[in-house]
């Protein structure tokens, strides 16, 4: 039976302007076609609803977005913040600690992987421009195409990472103006840019515990991001 991933969303206005719950679908197609069965999470759960779910899905997949809240890192306020939406971090954070905690496989993306650093008690750049010296532009967006190959990736060797890419540099989109500053006790740091900032995390003795800072669902012509989301999917098959 193929397993459900459960995939995050993030809330908008639809152009008859009626609240909507949307993802982009190439998340959706990225889990499809690693053989997973997407479903996706509303934020509108309440109290404890997401306590239902939790167990009924084999995985979870913790996609990009709006900005996290400062409010959760202490992170140094910045005009470039945006679209915070509380409502998402609670629900999200809530959603981490647990599969954390138990061993449920998670793969984060871009906000993921900000995501897994916070959650587990890390930091964040706010705007990486004005907050790491000698940084590279890693904000490739809006009106650039996402499949845009901003920058390589280093992935050290004999990680558990490195084993699922099956090669030890990749070329990866870039579309995040955040990014982790202080690695959050738990983590390991296997993956950096040219300009050292952190692109992949792992959870250690954890089944199934990765995240990245780019956006391999745009990238599935590459083998390696491919190899990534049936490495993902296989784990939350078992």
């Amino acid at each position: 039976m193929r397993p459900l991933i459960g995939l995050t969303v993030f809330d908008g206005i639809s152009r008859s302007q009626l609240p909507i719950s949307a993802i982009n679908t190439a998340y959706v197609e990225a889990i499809r076609q690693a053989g997973g069965l997407p479903v996706l999470i509303p934020n509108q759960l309440h109290g404890g609803e997401w306590r239902d779910l939790h167990p009924r899905l084999n995985g979870i997949l913790f996609t990009g977005g709006g900005d996290i809240s400062p409010a959760y890192f202490a992170g140094s306020p910045h005009p470039k913040i945006d679209e915070v939406d509380e409502k998402r971090d609670s629900l999200e954070l809530s959603l981490f600690r647990q599969a954390a905690q138990e061993g449920k496989p998670f793969l984060g993306i871009c906000r993921g992987c900000q995501l897994a650093n916070v959650a587990l008690g890390g930091t964040l750049y706010t705007h990486i421009q004005d907050q790491l010296p000698g940084a590279l532009k890693h904000d490739w967006y809006p009106d650039i195409p996402r499949t845009t190959i901003a920058h390589p990736v280093q992935v050290d060797e004999g990680s558990r990472s490195a084993k699922i890419f099956g090669e030890p540099i990749l070329q990866v989109n870039s579309l995040h103006h955040q990014a982790i500053k202080t690695l959050a006790p738990g983590l390991v740091a296997v993956g950096h840019a040219p300009d050292n900032l952190v692109e992949v995390v792992e959870l250690p003795d954890h089944p199934f515990g990765i995240a990245v800072q780019w956006h391999p669902e745009w990238l599935t012509d590459q083998q390696s991001m491919r190899r990534l989301f049936s490495a993902f999917v296989e784990a939350s098959s078992r």
